[in-house]
Parts: C-alpha cells; sequence; structure tokens
C-alpha cells in the first residue's frame, strides 16, 4: 500500500528566554496517524548541518523532554545542530520488545514511516545533511534507539542508548539489517528496571516490557557487527561528583575504517542520568566526532 505523509499546520510558538529561540510545534500524518514533534526555531542568519532526534521515555512525550536537555541545546546551537523531540504513539515508542503492551506496539504503528517523514521534512525545510542524522534516546527512547539503528542504519550516522538494553533473542520484534552503526550505550549497573545484567523489564501494572539481553551481550552485538575482535579499551572517566556514589568506565572499541562502539558502565548507576556526566552532552560530541 503506497504510503500516506503529509504535512499539517504549525501548531503553536513558545518563548523560550533561556535560548532566546522559540518551539515550534509541527506533525506529519503518518498513516492515519498524526504524529507531533517539536524543536526550536533555527536562528535566520544560521543554516544547521546536523539533526538529532532525542526520544524520550515510555510513558513521556517529546515537549517534555526539551526539559532534559538545556546544556545539550547549548552546545548544539554551537555546531550547527538542530534537535528535534518527537512524541511517541499514544506517549509509547513501537520499538522492538515483542512483549511490550503499548497500543504503539499492539497497533504497529509505522515508527519507520515517521522518522524517514520527519528526516525529509526537515531537509526541505532547512536544508539539513542527511548524511549527518542522529538519534538519542532514553529508557523506551533507548529501545527506539536501537530499533532506528537495526532497522535504518543507511539513514542514521548514528545512535545513543540510555538506559536500555536490547531486547532479548525471544523479545525481539524487529528483523536487523545486520549492519553495524556507530553507537554509544549508557547504563547503571543498579538499574532495577533495565536490569544491568539482563532479566525482565517491569514498568507496574500491565507494563511487562518481556526480557532484554545484559549491557555486556548488547554491547558485543554492537562491536561484533563491526567486526571487532579483543578488548575494548577501557578508561576511568573523571568523578566529578564523588559524593554521589557513582563512577564511569568507558569501553571504547576503535578503529579506522569501523563503526565506532562505545559503553559507559556506570558504576552504581540507577534507572536515571548519573551527575558525574552530562548524557546528552556526551551522546551529541559522540555524534560530532562521528566522520
Amino acid at each position: 500500500m503506497l504510503l500516506r505523509i503529509s504535512l499539517v499546520c504549525l501548531l503553536g510558538l513558545f518563548a523560550i528566554p533561556q535560548l532566546r529561540a522559540q518551539i515550534v510545534s509541527d506533525s506529519l500524518r503518518i498513516e492515519g496517524h498524526y504524529r507531533t514533534f517539536f524543536y526550536h526555531q533555527p536562528a535566520a542568519s544560521g543554516k544547521p548541518q546536523n539533526l538529532v532526534f532525542v526520544m524520550h521515555g515510555s510513558g513521556g512525550n517529546g515537549r517534555d523532554m526539551m526539559r532534559s536537555t538545556e546544556a545539550m541545546e547549548k552546545e548544539a546551537l554551537r555546531s550547527g545542530t538542530l534537535l528535534v523531540y518527537p512524541s511517541g504513539y499514544k506517549r509509547y515508542w513501537n520499538e522492538c520488545r515483542k512483549a511490550s503492551p503499548a497500543l504503539a506496539n499492539k497497533e504497529d504503528v509505522n515508527e519507520q514511516a515517521f522518522f524517514s517523514g520527519m528526516i525529509a521534512y526537515f531537509q526541505k525545510k532547512y536544508g539539513i545533511n542527511s548524511k549527518r542524522v542522529f538519534a538519542v534516546g532514553t529508557s523506551g527512547g533507548g529501545h527506539m534507539a536501537y530499533k532506528l539503528a537495526l532497522t535504518m542504519p543507511q539513514q542514521f550516522r548514528a545512535v545513543t542508548a540510555i538506559i536500555a538494553n536490547l531486547p532479548d533473542t525471544d523479545n525481539m520484534d524487529c528483523v536487523p539489517s545486520g549492519q553495524a552503526v556507530p553507537i554509544m550505550i549508557i547504563n547503571g549497573t543498579e538499574d532495577n528496571v533495565n536490569p544491568y545484567n539482563g532479566g525482565l523489564v517491569d514498568l507496574g501494572p500491565n507494563m511487562n516490557m518481556g526480557n532484554v539481553r545484559s549491557t555486556d551481550r548488547s554491547f558485543h552485538y554492537w562491536a561484533d557487527l563491526a567486526g571487532y575482535r579483543g578488548e575494548p579499551k577501557l578508561e576511568k572517566l573523571p568523578d566529578t561528583d564523588p559524593n554521589d556514589g557513582r563512577t564511569i568506565e568507558k569501553y571504547a572499541y576503535q578503529a579506522p575504517g569501523k563503526p565506532e562502539v562505545v559503553l559507559l558502565k556506570v558504576i552504581g548507576g540507577k534507572h536515571d542520568y548519573p551527575k558525574d556526566i552530562d548524557v546528552h552532552v556526551e551522546a551529541l560530541r559522540f555524534f560530532l566526532h562521528q566522520k
């Protein structure tokens, strides 16, 4: 069936004094559903080259997600990057967890069409470089980032998944392309929602999301696809907040001609953001050094 995607009118503009910009709300009609996204209006004198989708967690929305990324927004302005905050279908994504009871999964909403439509929208509107498109997501949004990497690797230069592991093999609802992409994973060892060592993700009553792989298995899935062997390079990041009881170890595979694969292991981290780093700024910097 021919995919029907149409733009709808501008829904709203809201002032954001801290960023001296406006928030634009717009939508695409994807197979009968209006799918909404938000972004800061670029300055008339600027022409962004990089496009980064920032995905909220399960139960969230794009507008609220913007509140977590002020430092990222400031760095994005300096680097010619446009950040876009899409909203999931009825607050959830149709990601790759087969067991998800979310309507997005049950109705099998077409996320690939949504993201392809947004890429085309920003290419037409702002001349975004189609080779410089990235995605970062938290929790359920991290699972959406995995889906984009698994099923749309030719459209995404790199992705970052935060507090999310790949679905276990019997809970995988996507058909992976088998193509490696640069990826960074940021997970906490004491996460009781996304178990670091794998297992059941239970978000509460009637929200059993099924089993996920361990962080190590998720990390090595991408490293194996990229053709890496042996041990990754280990770097201990500065403990900038010694009172939070957390430290971060960086494990990285990097070689000429191969996609970079990185794990930030937050020792003592839970299902939240560590204070030693700004995870979204780290994601943006990871994206920007991809050539």
